[in-house]
């Protein structure tokens, strides 16, 4: 389970929720459309769909991601609730994600449970890190790791990134229509100099969830070493994301 630090993630990683936005513009909410958000963190992107004039309901698996969303936007729904598990009947014209179905390992049972509870002709808009999506943190990690002795054990490994084929293939699977689908690359400037580090320390949590608090300590010292010749510019970190982007319809 990746524990998630709710303001940390309003704080330095609000670019999740602003790489969002030209999502919802895909999504095309309309007045009073019954819309899910899966994944919703702390609630920006529901509220932006809300505001529209949909009516939105935002799961999140992370206890402390919903209470932070209810806080902001009492108006609108929130109920913490892992993707997975997710057992609705047809009622929601569109399902939308963002920058959440990557963080979940059982890809199967969570398209199936979406597919599940749209209506006929319902869509399901989304974008999710995809194939070679932070490479580079990987190798990083893997290789920091490596030189500090350190094991790595694949089973805390927290994501998963499809290839464009993969995941078609099982939106197909589950009985969508895929109507678009993207593999993009999207270089992501991280905030100030402390950047990666406060990347790592928000999501590289569950593949560390072995090691002491010196031995992280270690490891981000050794991520930065790493990465910086290339990742850094002008007082700027970027990493390498990789995003999938898709619209899937419920014939």
């Amino acid at each position: 389970m990746t524990i998630w630090n709710a303001n940390l993630y309003d704080q330095k990683h609000d670019f999740v929720s602003k790489f969002g936005g030209s999502l919802v513009d895909l999504l095309a909410p309309k007045k009073n459309e019954r819309i899910l958000d899966v994944g919703c963190g702390t609630g920006d992107l529901a509220y932006e769909i809300a505001a529209l004039g949909a009516n939105v309901q935002g799961i999140d698996a992370s206890h402390d991601m919903i209470i932070a969303a209810q806080q902001k936007y009492p108006d609108i729904t929130f109920h913490t609730m892992d993707a997975t598990l997710l057992d609705l009947t047809p009622q929601f014209d569109a399902v939308f994600s963002n920058a959440a179905l990557h963080w979940m390992k059982q890809p199967d049972e969570v398209i199936q449970n979406i597919y599940n509870a749209l209506k006929q002709g319902g869509r399901f808009v989304a974008e999710m890190g995809g194939h070679s999506n932070i490479a580079s943190i990987v190798w990083a990690l893997q290789k920091s790791m490596e030189e500090l002795k350190l094991s790595y054990i694949e089973d805390y490994f927290p994501w998963y990134f499809p290839t464009l084929e993969e995941y078609q293939a099982k939106l197909e699977g589950a009985g969508f229509t895929v109507e678009i689908i993207k593999l993009y690359e999207r270089p992501t400037p991280l905030q100030g100099e402390d950047g990666l580090r406060n990347w790592l320390m928000m999501f590289s949590n569950k593949l560390l969830q072995h090691l002491s608090e010196i031995e992280k300590e270690q490891i981000y010292k050794k991520c930065e070493e790493l990465l910086k010749p290339e990742f850094y510019q002008n007082h700027q970190w970027v990493v390498d994301y990789c995003r999938l982007r898709f619209v899937a319809i419920k014939k």
